[in-house]
């Protein structure tokens, strides 16, 4: 697999560029920029509580927060760290490892079709995700058939079908259909055109919506049923701007399909980036951390990029 230390020194810089932008508002929560929070400060009780206040601002959560300021304190003892500068480095340090366990790579498998399933509340930016990732597998060399599973939004149809023209793939759907028929008719059709990626839209839907949370269960067994072991990734699509609430939305699609990776939307710059680090320490099941597959910075068909713990501290620390 193609991944961006794949592509041209210009196109990463563009990236970095635009995921620093994305993160300008956390950079404003941590107070206009950790440089000029830190700076040439003497690093004393009052910086550390600065720091934490500015970290809870940037929606890192309580959780984060504390393992963060507490990691800072013990490397200023040990290290003996005496002005900001220096513990803003090792603040940069301390995200990088914290972040580091939620990469992981999509390897799409040759399971002929691979099955990617796709979940999200309404305006989470599901669909859209959708159709920049399967930008992204195309520029694997990889070919794509969509499932438009998601007949419970009147526009989600007609929206997949513009991103599969836009990206020159088969939609596959029904107007008013039964989302698990559309999505077993898209595996079948796959398997016998040879087609190597499925990715399935599913209805949007609040954790509260029972009736709708069952259904997504049904699709996923329909999916099995249709092919052995599908699907084979079933990600789920999160708003950068729900803040703590994405971890609520977690836990309940995690519990109700088994979640194997997520993907952040909409860090536009008015979103607050830190709920990557709440993420990070956050545990659906014992021992468990999802990891974040992409991150979307935009509208764009290129706006979805595999998540980079380090170019993310690099956006979000200055």
């Amino acid at each position: 697999m193609l991944g961006l230390a794949n592509k041209s020194p210009n196109e990463k810089t563009s990236w970095t560029t635009r995921l620093k932008a994305g993160l300008a508002r956390t950079r404003g929560a941590l107070g206009g920029g950790l440089g000029s929070l830190l700076g040439r400060r003497k690093v004393d009780e009052a910086l550390f509580e600065d720091l934490e206040t500015a970290l809870l601002t940037a929606d890192c959560g309580v959780e984060a927060t504390q393992a963060l300021i507490a990691a800072l304190r013990t490397r200023a003892r040990k290290e003996r760290i005496e002005d900001g500068a220096a513990l803003k480095e090792a603040l940069r340090e301390a995200l990088v490892e914290l972040l580091a366990p939620l990469e992981r790579t999509l390897k799409v498998l040759p399971k002929q079709p691979f099955v990617i399933m796709v979940a999200g509340v309404n305006g989470s930016g599901k669909t859209t995700s959708i159709g920049k990732l399967t930008k992204w597998l195309q520029s694997q060399g990889l070919s794509v058939l969509l499932a438009a599973g998601d007949t419970f939004r009147a526009a989600a149809r007609e929206q997949l079908v513009a991103w599969g023209e836009r990206n020159g793939v088969t939609v596959v759907g029904q107007a008013n259909g039964d989302p698990g028929a559309v999505v077993f008719d898209a595996i079948q059709s796959a398997r016998a055109r040879g087609i190597d990626v499925v990715i399935a839209d599913t209805a949007g839907r609040l954790p509260t919506q029972l009736h709708l949370m069952e259904e997504i269960k049904k699709v996923k067994r329909v999916a099995a049923k249709a092919l052995e072991d599908a699907p084979h990734e079933v990600l789920l699509v999160l708003d950068a701007n729900t803040g703590q609430n994405a971890l609520a939305q977690v836990k309940a699609f995690d519990a109700a399909i088994g979640l194997s990776g997520l993907v952040l939307t909409k860090l536009d710059g008015t979103a607050k980036g830190g709920v990557v680090a709440a993420i990070a320490l956050a545990r659906s099941a014992p021992a468990k951390t999802l990891p974040l597959l992409f991150v979307g910075v935009g509208e764009g068909v290129d706006d979805l990029r595999p998540f980079s713990a380090r170019d993310f501290v690099e956006g979000l620390v200055d």
